[in-house]
């Protein structure tokens, strides 16, 4: 790893095992986790995807810069767990969950990861148009992101929402494949002045 991969300033110091287990313990068991917690647990995944070592990749044969299906797993079991019975996925998480989603140059997870990446950052991006389904539903694997996200019909997403996606798109080009989805879900969602709004977000994907 190279001081280009991690900001220091952000990163998170690597556990032990048992110590990444306990704060697993903590955000799973806790009925409210901030979204610093959660991130940070989200940080050690990135630094498991980077590396292919520390507490995320124990007992596995992990290769640097690739996402698998446990990495998936523990990204699952982090968001899901820090939601408890309500609540929107964060900027902060769904920062970090970007994060690990450009660091990695191969995928060996059946696709799930790019799957949750998408149902969490529009878990977060709809987090202001209405009453959101609860973390485990809205980012379950049996559940299409179409079958809730759908159902909203703002008469406006917020702009800074749009301005952050695109930001991540044009710094991240490895994130253009899910982002894009996201993009054209919100598009099918959204009133024609959002509509319009989201024609840069494409642009920037072209």
């Amino acid at each position: 790893m190279t001081a280009a991969d991690v900001d220091t300033h952000t990163f998170p110091v690597a556990p032990s095992a048992a110590e990444f287990l306990a704060l697993m313990a903590t955000i799973e068991s806790s009925p409210i986790v901030v979204p610093e917690v959660s991130a940070a647990a989200l940080g050690h995944v990135l630094s498991g995807v980077i590396t292919g070592e520390g507490p995320t990749t124990a007992g596995r044969v992990h290769f640097s810069r690739t996402i698998d299906a446990a990495d998936a797993a523990w990204c699952e079991r982090i968001l899901i767990g820090a939601g408890g019975l309500a609540g929107a996925v964060t900027r902060l998480e769904a920062d970090r969950l970007l994060e690990i989603g450009a660091a990695a140059a191969e995928r060996a997870d059946g696709g799930r990861f790019d799957d949750l990446l998408v149902k969490a950052v529009a878990h977060h991006a709809l987090s202001g148009a209405g009453e959101l389904p609860p973390r485990d539903v809205a980012l379950g694997r049996t559940t299409p992101v179409a079958s809730w996200a759908a159902r909203f019909s703002p008469s406006e997403i917020d702009g800074e929402v749009l301005r952050w996606i695109a930001t991540h798109v044009k710094a991240r080009k490895r994130l253009a494949r899910p982002l894009t989805s996201l993009a054209a879900l919100l598009a099918g969602a959204s009133t024609p002045p959002v509509t319009s709004s989201l024609a840069s977000v494409f642009d920037l994907l072209a």
